[in-house]
């Protein structure tokens, strides 16, 4: 597949990449000969639902869009939104000579190439088109070498788009109907929750452990300077020869782990500090030694996740959206990359701007080189780096905003990494004293001083623990020697108290993921995100809190799907699925091997090795697991116990705490907030609740009625109703229900009186009529007060207008016109700067659903655990652009009905005004009735594709 002489110096090329600002960049650096066109992402995947499937296909394979039964077929589906695309493709590709496949080099680019060719099914020369960077050298000679499609690759991405359908679409019905309606699984997804609630697991377990220990300020009696300060602050280390123990020397359960250690509490630090008064002190030892540190190795995609999270406080999603700005617009190279490698002209270009802005004695002897680190890496891929055989400087590159921020961190990153080792000195200095008691005390003091930054004049790594100390810190110590005397100028006593495990932020949980080599580093964004989209995860701050919901679904999965959320396992099933993409396994052994056990997979070729090492893992079966229900107690999985007989219980409108029974005496229920950290829900905290008014609150009997009148608290908020009479039929033509009203927002439980549920309850009012006969209502909503004529509705700015506004009032009302959206524009709640993708700025504002953030054309409502407070700049724009992935499914699925409810009014209305301009619109419309019908029919088949899709699992 190579571009033949006679196309290469004349006739038109068709060049697909994947997204359309990459084609107009690559547009301009091939010229007039070329047609870049973009497939926009993948052109087709597995039937989302069975409207989607050919109707030849009968069975499970309808459902699961793989047929099992003859050697894992996927079943392929061109996307509804994509086939305009794919039409469009398919005319250009009618006018061209060759066709050159330009999406991107790793495993899912290549497999979107091959989908492309069994799509289009090309008659002309076809090429594969590969480059890591967007810059016109580049693309040039990508054109001039391409390479053959990677069957391999190919074949190991199909492999694991099967896995990932068997498992989400056999194990999410079982959470489904064992926990609720709605939820997922998914091979990662539920690895990567099990983590995070495993972490809060251990933070309810977590007890503290309180110790103390002394601080002295040392002086050397001289006159200090900068270079060499005069007094130095030294932490007790030991007495009489016993290390004073420090937190790392507690377990979890609050007890010392350690032997030999001194534990000081309150009482015994005070009175050894009273002993040292008096004490005169020396300098028992000095050791000193050389410091050295390396640079880090540039970045790949899990580095830079890491480090736009601590230092730039980007989410992995919003730093992989900001990466794929930079490289489309040709500004870095492909951001999707596990390698640490750097290629010659890259090295090159770094050690002379190395020299340019540090100096000749910054750079070393010879080029650094990286060696990959991580397990089966696609090391055709360079390091994130900027693009180009001269790197563009930040100020350089014309970039503002958050890919401004985005691209110096990779700038520095990558210039660091060629410059010279940092080195300097680290030093201990141990005093020594003897406390009125006879005791010999210790104390300790560590310094570190600088004498060459090296690279850390252009970057220094950031941490996840914020007080944690940087590469750079330095801390001098006075010029002392042994035996040199010291004044305690200071002795203080220090209480500590242990800290339970820190929860994972975005960052440490995509380090943890890559440590224990579960899932890959191009997949860690879009993890994170779906955990978070299902409601398993919210966050607080920066850091990742599994709800109480994701307890029930990790309690249910690690009882009876044990295999499915293993670390060690999940790790494994991933080096079998790179085993396949080096062709050293086979695909189809191996998910027999996986779906149906150690017997489905008999007489498979190489099966045995295939799916688990043959070291049995795969006995039962994936199949055979998700059939066997029965053992499944619902109720016990998402049942967890509190103390003091109080249980927490994840119900399918939420999690509530519950004492004793249903239905028997003394039954106590209250609902959780559901954006409570888990590890907060105490003992206390549950009686709280309890104690707090819940369930029924009799208020009286209405005495026309003579009906008992309750207040309740509900799913959609605290109501008021009467109780019916036990013989009230409830079903039926002649079936009576109860009338039941919504307290308004400036009431509460706990002060509704019978008056007020009366008045609530006489809701729905009639105000009166117009001139037409038209009956208007005054009726409390969802979204507050609000007056009804016919289907015209009219907000009212009060609640208590509800009781009192008069007929008149209501004319002049509707009077007015009316006005769309709403009345006035409230100023913005707070203002978070620029969105990195739209380029626009980004507010929060207080809407009918809540507070929500907008750029002015996406708008994202705040989720669980997000405030207008607490909200930062990332977390708003990560918000937009998980709405804006979701968007253009939802404005598809709303186009058919939006001209039903057209039509059906228009039918309706009877006056002979109307019926002319319909007769105009028919008329009109019959000039393009093929063009409409066929829309319409698109329209129709993508409505009804959507539809199906409703409860996509994965």
């Amino acid at each position: 597949m190579s571009p033949t002489s006679e196309t290469a110096q004349g006739g038109r090329r068709l060049v697909i990449v994947e997204s359309p600002a990459k084609a107009k960049t690559i547009k301009g650096y091939l010229g007039p000969g070329y047609v870049v066109e973009a497939s926009v992402g993948h052109i087709r995947d597995l039937p989302s639902g069975a409207a989607e499937v050919p109707e030849k296909y009968t069975g499970e394979v309808r459902r699961l869009g793989v047929d099992v039964e003859h050697d894992f077929q996927p079943i392929y589906v061109v996307n509804a939104d994509k086939k305009a695309q794919v039409r469009k493709l398919k005319e250009q590709l009618a006018g061209v000579d060759e066709l050159f496949l330009a999406t991107d080099e790793d495993r899912e680019g290549e497999a979107i190439a091959w989908h492309l060719l069994e799509v289009l099914k090309p008659k002309v020369p076809v090429h594969r088109m590969v480059f890591h960077e967007i810059t016109k050298d580049a693309i040039q000679a990508a054109v001039a070498n391409p390479r053959e499609l990677n069957q391999r690759m190919v074949d190991a991405q199909e492999t694991r788009r099967i896995l990932d359908r068997l498992y989400g679409y056999e194990v999410s019905p079982v959470l489904w109907k064992k926990v609720m309606r709605g939820l997922s699984a998914g091979r990662v997804q539920s690895v990567a929750t099990r983590l995070v609630v495993e972490r809060e697991r251990e933070r309810i377990a977590f007890r503290s452990a309180e110790y103390w220990d002394l601080t002295g300020t040392f002086s050397t009696g001289r006159a200090g300077d900068p270079s060499d300060p005069s007094s130095l602050v030294a932490r007790l280390a030991a007495v009489d020869g016993s290390r004073v123990a420090q937190g790392r020397d507690f377990g979890s359960d609050g007890q010392l782990k350690t032997q030999n250690v001194l534990h000081l509490d309150e009482e015994k630090a005070r009175a050894l500090a009273a002993s040292l008064a008096d004490t005169s002190f020396a300098v028992r030892s000095v050791e000193s030694k050389p410091y050295r540190r390396s640079p880090y190795a540039p970045f790949r995609t899990t580095t830079l996740q890491q480090e736009a999270s601590r230092k730039l406080g980007f989410g992995a999603k919003a730093t992989m959206q900001v990466a794929q700005k930079l490289y489309e617009n040709g500004f870095i190279t492909y951001m999707r990359t596990d390698s640490t490698i750097l290629s010659d002209t890259a090295v090159a270009a770094a050690r002379a701007q190395v020299t340019q802005l540090y100096g000749a004695d910054y750079l070393p002897e010879k080029p650094r080189v990286y060696a990959g680190k991580v397990k089966n890496a696609q090391e055709a891929h360079e390091a994130i780096r900027p693009s180009g055989d001269r790197f563009r400087t930040p100020a350089e590159t014309g970039l503002t905003g958050d890919q401004f921020r985005l691209y110096e961190l990779i700038w520095k990153r990558t210039v660091a990494s060629q410059m010279k080792d940092a080195t300097g000195n680290s030093v201990t200095v141990k005093i020594a004293g003897t406390a009125a008691d006879g005791r010999d005390v210790e104390f300790s003091a560590s310094g570190k001083t600088i004498t060459f930054h090296g690279f850390m004049k252009a970057y220094v790594e950031g941490a996840d623990d914020p007080n944690a100390e940087l590469d750079d810190r330095e801390r001098r110590l006075p010029q002392v020697a042994e035996g040199d005397a010291l004044s305690a100028e200071e002795i203080s006593v220090d209480g500590h108290a242990t800290k339970p495990p820190a929860r994972y932020t975005e960052a440490s949980l995509v380090k943890e993921l890559e440590e224990r080599e579960i899932g890959r580093p191009s997949t860690y964004a879009s993890i994170i995100g779906t955990i978070l989209d299902r409601g398993y995860v919210f966050k607080k701050g920066t850091a990742l809190v599994p709800s109480f919901l994701s307890f029930a679904v990790v309690n249910l999965l690690e009882k009876h799907f044990g295999r499915l959320v293993d670390y060690d396992f999940t790790a494994r099933m991933e080096d079998d699925l790179d085993r396949i993409a080096r062709g050293e396994a086979q695909a189809v052994p191996w998910l027999k091997r996986f779906y149906f056990g150690e017997r489905g997979a008999e007489g498979a070729s190489g099966g045995a090795a295939d799916a688990g090492n043959g070291d049995g893992d795969h006995l039962g079966g994936l199949k055979e697991l998700v059939t066997d229900l029965g053992a499944i107690d619902a109720r016990e999985i998402s049942s967890f116990p509190v103390g003091d007989g109080i249980m927490l219980r994840v119900g399918r409108y939420g999690p509530y705490v519950e004492r004793g029974e249903k239905d028997a005496e003394g039954h106590q229920r209250a609902d959780v907030p559901e954006d409570l950290a888990p590890d907060e829900l105490t003992v206390e905290y549950a009686e709280e609740l309890l104690a707090k008014p819940s369930g029924d609150f009799e208020l009286g009997v209405d005495p026309v009625t003579g009906h008992q009148i309750v207040a309740k608290d509900g799913r959609y908020g605290p109501y008021v109703t009467e109780i019916l009479p036990e013989d009230t039929p409830k079903t039926g033509k002649n079936a009576v229900k109860p009338r039941t009203a919504s307290l308004f927002k400036s009431m509460s439980l706990d002060t509704v009186t019978l008056d007020d549920a009366l008045k609530l309850m006489s809701l729905p009012r009639v105000v009166g009529t117009d001139a037409e006969g038209v009956e208007i209502t005054a009726q409390n909503g969802r979204y507050g007060p609000y007056l009804k004529k016919g289907t015209d509705s009219r907000s009212l700015t009060d609640e208590e207008q509800l009781f009192t506004i008069t007929l008149e009032e209501a004319l002049a009302i509707y009077a007015q016109p009316k006005q769309r959206g709403r009345a006035a524009a409230k100023p913005p709640l707070k203002e978070l700067g620029v969105d990195p993708v739209s380029e626009k700025p980004v507010v929060v504002k207080d809407g009918r659903f809540g507070p929500y953030v907008t750029d002015g054309e996406t708008n994202a409502t705040l989720r669980t655990g997000d405030s207008v407070e607490t909200i930062t700049p990332e977390r708003g724009f990560e918000l937009l652009a998980e709405k804006r992935a979701k968007t253009p499914a939802k404005k598809t699925a709303k186009k058919a009905p939006a001209k039903k409810t057209t039509a059906k009014k228009t039918a309706a209305k009877k006056t002979t005004a109307t019926k002319t301009t319909a007769a105009k619109k028919t008329a009109a419309k019959s000039t393009a009735a093929k063009s409409t019908a066929a829309k319409k029919t698109t329209t129709a088949k993508k409505t009804a594709a959507k539809k199906t899709a409703a409860a996509k699992p994965e």
